[in-house]
């Protein structure tokens, strides 16, 4: 088994979003994202079959819910986002990276 580090490989070029799997299995994905400047499109929200736990481990960011109030998120916070709770990502800080790590599970 060898360790790795949410830190380690980060891109130069945050042209698009980074997505990357760190665990998927039948019950439950765990994912790092990395954000520079990205929010979710204009249009729609996310409406998932999961629920998904996630954590800014490094930056900011806003989230947006279309039937709750928005919230910040800094570094060490963390929400749980139920399954079928519509929402987006409203801002995430344009100068500098954010990271976060999601856990969907059902």
């Amino acid at each position: 088994m060898n360790p790795s580090n949410i830190f380690a490989s980060l891109p130069q070029n945050l042209e698009i979003e980074l997505f990357e799997d760190i665990i998927h299995s039948q019950n439950v994905r765990i994912e790092r994202i990395v954000s520079k400047g990205h929010i979710s499109p204009k249009i729609g929200w996310y409406d998932q079959d999961e629920n998904e736990w996630v954590m800014v481990v490094k930056g900011k960011a806003s989230l947006e819910f279309e039937d709750a109030p928005s919230c910040v998120l800094s570094t060490g916070d963390y929400i749980n986002i139920p399954a079928r709770v519509k929402h987006k990502v409203a801002w995430t800080d344009p100068n500098k990276i954010t990271i976060w790590l999601a856990v969907f599970y059902k």
